[in-house]
């Protein structure tokens, strides 16, 4: 059996319309007793291509809001997951991540992905290349940020990054760097995560009973979890595996609750129940499946939605180290 890393749990939140409010949110992650609150890097707000995107609009911008919730924490760790290569100057995040990292005394977990949002590209007049460009370049800027994190001179001519003559500054507090995360679905972005990453984010699998492979929505998760096992070699024990369950409820009523999320996103409630993205049921019976989770999809490091937070706080007391 494969080791497996302890259990540690983060919030998504990119809701917030007052300092006060995204100040609160950061403060209650922490006392809730959350490793990380992550922001999202999308950029669309109401409207047209927002809706064609099917992606919730987003109030905040995460590098601004990552700096404010480190700003008014102590303890608290804070990332995006993920920035999209496409969306940044990659020298340009490569600092911004690294003055993040020292001004919050090394609390930064930098996430990184290929970008996968068609609509968001050409809302905001970006070429959406084919996939193996973009995990290509993505490649190119992971080898950018370590070696600008090193503190060592540049000296990269990439076809998609340049990086020459100077040395990176600041240093990050964190050594040999700050932990990088590459999240993804596809085996060719997963491989690179398995390589190259200290945390691999595993992208939600489909809302539907069985995908275009034919896969059930744990077949496809397992099957992702062996991309990342086959890549990974003799490196998988030091990986941490994250995952989100974009639907979570704690209820002693799990059949209505599933039922409800059934009629959202068109799958039977047993296909819910079982799906790798959803946790519903009481305290006990959702810590028994994340344990089953953790040893059939390598799942330690789970993600619940913003305003998911405070219900799912029981799970994260128990199983937090462990």
């Amino acid at each position: 059996m494969t080791s497996v890393q302890p259990f540690r749990f983060a919030v998504q939140a990119t809701g917030a319309t007052s300092a006060k409010e995204w100040n609160d949110t950061a403060r209650s992650a922490q006392d809730l007793g959350y490793s990380t609150l992550f922001l999202a890097d999308h950029y669309l707000g109401p409207g047209r291509a927002q809706r064609v995107a099917r992606w919730p609009p987003q109030d905040l911008a995460p590098l601004t809001a990552m700096t404010m919730a480190a700003a008014r924490t102590e303890t608290l760790r804070v990332g995006c997951r993920v920035f999209c290569v496409d969306y940044h100057v990659p020298a340009v995040l490569a600092k911004e991540a690294a003055t993040l990292d020292l001004l919050s005394d090394g609390r930064l977990e930098f996430g990184i992905g290929a970008g996968w949002s068609e609509p968001e590209y050409r809302a905001m007049g970006l070429n959406f290349a084919l996939p193996g460009r973009r995990v290509d370049k993505l490649r190119e800027v992971i080898a950018l940020v370590k070696s600008q994190w090193s503190g060592a001179p540049l000296e990269l001519r990439g076809e998609h990054v340049t990086a020459i003559d100077y040395a990176g500054l600041p240093l990050p507090v964190q050594r040999p760097r700050p932990p990088i995360m590459i999240g993804g679905s596809g085996g060719r972005v997963l491989s690179l995560a398995a390589r190259e990453a200290d945390i691999v984010s595993i992208a939600n699998v489909p809302f539907e009973e069985r995908d275009d492979a034919g896969r059930t929505p744990a077949q496809e998760a397992a099957h992702r979890y062996d991309v990342v096992r086959r890549a990974a070699g003799g490196r998988l024990g030091e990986l941490e595996i994250e995952s989100s369950p974009f639907f979570a409820r704690i209820t002693a009523d799990a059949a209505s609750a599933a039922e409800r999320v059934a009629r959202t996103v068109g799958m039977s409630p047993d296909g819910v129940l079982d799906h790798p993205n959803v946790l519903i049921g009481d305290t006990n019976a959702v810590i028994d499946r994340l344990h089953e989770r953790r040893e059939r999809f390598g799942a330690n490091y789970i993600t619940v939605q913003q305003r998911q937070a405070a219900n799912f706080a029981p799970v994260v007391a128990h199983l937090t180290g462990h």
